[in-house]
């Protein structure tokens, strides 16, 4: 059975070199510069800051995913995005061998859902092209493009996409 929790506080290091490895096959397809600053932003403790939501996906007792939620007006990527006047979901990762099971939508459901518990009208995330499966799911969801909110990260073309969606 999936459970969705607070990551506890053994975990946050085991959990962020798990985003490592669960985004580690864009290592090949994007240029090295670029693997080496999302590799950065994935490690960072940017999860830790006050507010902010770092939740897992627990599949029959292993943490199979994870995701953090950004409350509004953060700094979720280190001066590279305006403040936004509402969360933002980051890092969303799920272990190889746990995909095709629906965890993450579950959550990203879950970080809407406690968006919506706050009053919030909106959710937002970057997401970049290579990612395409993330970008299949957001669209599939519901998020669309807001592009002024886009940033290259790198310097090398590849370009952070925002999305955004309204909550019902």
């Amino acid at each position: 059975m999936l459970h969705i929790r607070e990551v506890l506080n053994n975990e946050i290091g085991w959990v962020r070199e798990q985003r490592v490895r669960a985004y580690e096959e864009h290592a090949q397809t994007v240029p090295i510069e670029h693997w080496n600053a999302l590799k950065r932003a994935i490690l960072s403790d940017t999860d830790a800051q006050t507010g902010v939501e770092f939740l897992v996906a627990e599949l029959d007792g292993e943490v199979v995913g994870s995701i953090v939620l950004y409350p509004a007006k953060s700094d979720a990527y280190d001066g590279l995005v305006d403040e936004l006047d509402y969360p933002e979901i980051r890092m969303l990762a799920v272990s190889p061998n746990a995909r095709s099971k629906g965890i993450a939508e579950k959550l990203v459901s879950e970080c809407i859902k406690r968006a919506k518990q706050k009053e919030y009208k909106y959710i937002g995330l970057h997401t970049a092209d290579f990612m395409t499966s993330a970008m299949r799911l957001y669209e599939r969801i519901g998020f669309e493009r807001q592009p002024q909110f886009d940033f290259e990260p790198a310097n090398d073309g590849i370009i952070v996409k925002a999305y955004r969606l309204a909550i019902e």
